[in-house]
This record gives C-alpha cells, structure tokens and sequence, in this order.
C-alpha cells in the first residue's frame, strides 16, 4: 500500500512596510496577525502607521467621531465606521479614521459584504494626518478620488489646517468655508464644521454649529428623502 505524502501548508509570511501585495494577500497576512491594530494597502503597498499619539491623534479622532457621531443620529438613513478596513479596489484597502455613508437601501454607493468588510466607496471619508507630506493626501487621496469617494475631508494636526474635498468631474476641488467659517458638506445637508472650532479645541461650539445645520430646511428634506428610499 503505498502512502501519499501530504502537501506542506504554505507559511502565511508577516506583513511589512513597503510590501506590494494584492489585496487578497494583504488580508490574508492582516488575519494572521492579530496583534497588528492598522494596516493598510494603498496603491499596492502595504503601509503600516506608527503608534498612536494622543495630542497628533488620539483627541482630534475622538472630536471627529463625536462630531459625526451627534450627525449619524439625527440622521436615519445615514451610517458612521470608525476605523474599518474598506476594500475600495483590488489595489486599495485603506482603513480611515472615519467614514460616513448613505445606507445602500437608501442609495449610497457603499455596502456591508457578506464577510461583514465595508466595500465600496463610502461617501465622505475623514483622515487625521501629522502633515500635508502624508501619503493621506498624496497615494490615498488619488485612491480615493478614482473610486469615487464624493467628500474628502483631512485635519492636518501639525499644521492646524482642515482641508476638505469634494469631487466634481472627476477631480477634488477644496470646499470653501463660508463667511462665518463654516465648512458645509453638499453631499449631507446639515453637516456643519465650524473650523475655527475644532482647530481651538471648543466642543462646545463646534456641537452647537452642527445643531444649527441639524435644524435647516435642508437636513429635513434629506432625512425625508432617505425615509421615501
């Protein structure tokens, strides 16, 4: 009787910065490596942040998620992710600090595979970069321009700046605040940045900025048009 030797199991290699992968490798190296808390795949490399910061990072992330957070709630129709790995393409599975969309039963252009992985492109992504040298608005931005990530939005912690994008035509144009400094989304009524606000730190005024978009015609009409979907 003769005995056929079993095929060793390949090795799983670790993941590394500056690896080029397909996407299906970069999960398949992310899966085995619990101990990894962010990895991302832009462009084909792999990129791996160093740890987090509190002042570089970790409040200016707790301020954007609190601030989308107050929106996603007087909003139904509309869903926030903090952090989630997001297949966008066979190229790029970034993991953004912050994403709002429009659920896909009320026409937003994202969705929840079956694996429970985010794919698609969401339609307004948040980044908290150290500086405009990031690959946030270099690699990452044009990934997210080409698959069509209608708003772009980038706090540049180290040079107090927010830049928020919005696609037209194809290509990113910078939304411009209005007179009273007020960054406007035009793809969700009502989401309202006070940009003076959350450069100082005021909490308190960045809520009530949000609150007067919350109470306009225009956030109503949108939360009866997500219901009528």
């Amino acid at each position: 009787m003769s005995i056929v030797a079993e095929k060793p199991v390949a090795e799983i290699l670790p993941l590394a910065q500056g690896d080029r992968l397909t996407r299906n490798e970069f999960e398949r190296r992310y899966e085995a490596m619990p101990h990894i808390k962010k990895a991302e795949l832009i462009e084909g490399t792999v990129y791996m942040p160093s740890p987090v910061r509190s002042k570089q990072h970790g409040k200016p992330h707790f301020k954007i998620i609190s601030w989308l957070g107050a929106y996603t709630t007087a909003t139904p129709g509309v869903e926030g992710d903090d952090n989630s790995s997001l297949r966008l393409d066979m190229d790029n599975e970034p993991q953004p600090d912050a994403a709002l969309t429009i659920a896909p039963e009320c026409g937003g252009q994202a969705r929840i595979d079956s694996d429970g992985y985010l794919t698609g492109a969401p339609e307004l992504i948040v980044e908290i970069a150290a500086s405009s040298a990031n690959y946030d608005l270099h690699d990452k931005l044009n990934a997210y321009r080409r698959n069509g990530v209608k708003e772009y939005l980038v706090w540049r912690v180290l040079e107090n700046e927010v830049d928020w994008f919005v696609l037209r035509d194809g290509d990113y144009m910078r939304l411009e605040p209005d007179e009273s400094g007020l960054l406007k989304s035009e793809v969700f009524p009502g989401l309202w940045l006070d940009v003076s606000a959350v450069l100082d730190g005021d909490a308190a005024r960045l809520s009530q900025k949000l609150q007067e978009g919350l109470g306009t015609e225009e956030h109503a009409v949108f939360v009866r048009k997500l219901a009528e979907k």
